[in-house]
């Protein structure tokens, strides 16, 4: 697949639809780097890019659209769909916690929540799909949600991205399969997981998709039992380093961002800065390293 003409297209369709997010620089974390602050995105992450692409490149059929999720893109498909008119049946696990699942319930889309993790709700969603005639919307392994996904680090770009490494953390692999899928091999790029839900790391070393358990402070947007097939071929044939960071580091970065810029972001969207922070990734003399920030879904509701 011919990743760039799809991102390309992704962002001619979604240029109206979302936010174009900030990017800063800064020197509070013990080096300077770039960051983008994509958190600020409608719904507090960048899966609205994703969710505007999949339903603006579909005909959608009556019965509306369905989606699994951890919870932030539950809230980017409900959001969507509201702003284009298209009813919305949202599957979410119990972990998605109290903000992700008030902020799908303030869209006005029908959402049901799941006992156990993610992969419990997809096959609910599957199935709602199955009997109702809806389209469903994949979380991350679905190509126009990557592309969508993609328009994030072709944006980045065309505001002046000038790092050689770009750290990005990873669920379900999404969207950094979209920024492997725009960048190539034109920039390092580095996957961050926790060191609990590392879906991406272990297929790496099995040399295929596996199975994980998943825990931790960022499991409900990190969480993906199983990485996605688009990003494993991805990773597998550009090449990917990844690296993997504790709770602790996390929640410190979390910390750190706040304490520094007032950045209010959640747990996942804290991983990739913890990995600069706690020594997991360590650049080399000279690397220009920039961070994505994303995920301010942060629970509980600070407000």
């Amino acid at each position: 697949m011919d990743w760039q003409a799809e991102i390309e297209a992704a962002a001619a369709r979604v240029r109206d639809h979302v936010v174009q997010t900030p990017v800063m620089t800064t020197d509070a974390f013990g080096r300077r780097i770039e960051m983008k602050l994509e958190q600020v995105q409608h719904t507090g992450s960048f899966k609205a890019r994703g969710a505007f692409n999949t339903l603006l490149a579909s005909d959608v059929p009556e019965a509306g659209v369905v989606a699994a999720s951890g919870g932030n893109h539950g809230a980017a498909v409900a959001f969507a769909a509201r702003h284009l008119g298209h009813r919305t049946k949202i599957f979410v696990p119990e972990i998605a916690g109290p903000a992700k699942i008030a902020l799908i319930e303030r869209t006005g889309a029908a959402l049901t929540v799941v006992p156990g993790e993610y992969a419990n709700a997809l096959e609910l969603a599957e199935r709602e799909a199955a009997e109702s005639g809806a389209m469903q919307i994949h979380a991350y392994d679905a190509p126009l949600t990557v592309a969508g996904q993609g328009t994030m680090v072709r944006e980045w770009e065309a505001q002046g991205l000038e790092a050689d490494t770009v750290l990005i953390a990873v669920g379900g692999g999404g969207l950094i399969a979209g920024a492997l899928g725009w960048l190539k091999r034109r920039r390092k790029v580095v996957a961050v997981e926790p060191m609990t839900a590392c879906a991406l790391h272990a297929a790496l070393e099995a040399g295929e998709p596996i199975d994980v358990p998943v825990s931790g402070i960022a499991a409900n947007a990190l969480g993906a039992r199983r990485i996605g097939g688009i990003c494993f071929e991805l990773a597998t044939e550009i090449g990917i380093e990844v690296v993997r960071v504790t709770d602790g580091a996390i929640a410190e970065a979390q910390t750190a961002l706040w304490q520094a810029h007032r950045q209010l972001v959640e747990p996942a969207g804290a991983a990739a800065l913890a990995a600069l922070m706690s020594g997991a990734y360590v650049p080399a003399p000279g690397e220009r390293v920039a961070v994505l920030v994303c995920g301010g879904n942060i629970a509980p509701d600070p407000l």
